[in-house]
C-alpha cells in the first residue's frame, strides 16, 4: 500500500468520525451557546452531509487507485 493510499484512507476515517460526531449532536440535541447566543442545529446537519460525502469520496478514491 502506497503512502498516498494510506493518507487518503486516514483522511477518510477522520472525516467519517467527524461526520458521526455531527450526527451525534443532531440526535442528542445539546444546547450550545456561543457568546450568549444559541447555536442552531442546521450547521451540524450540513456538516454531517458534507463530511460524510468527503469520507465516502476519499475512500472510493483509494479503491480505484489500488486497481
Amino acid at each position: 500500500m502506497s503512502s498516498n493510499v494510506l493518507g487518503l484512507r486516514l483522511a477518510s476515517i477522520i472525516f467519517g468520525l467527524m461526520s458521526l460526531a455531527q450526527l451525534g449532536r443532531l440526535v442528542i440535541r445539546p444546547e450550545i451557546f456561543i457568546a450568549g447566543y444559541r447555536m442552531p442545529l442546521w450547521p451540524s446537519a450540513f456538516a454531517f452531509i458534507a463530511l460524510g460525502g468527503l469520507s465516502i469520496w476519499l475512500w472510493k478514491l483509494t479503491r480505484t487507485s489500488i486497481n
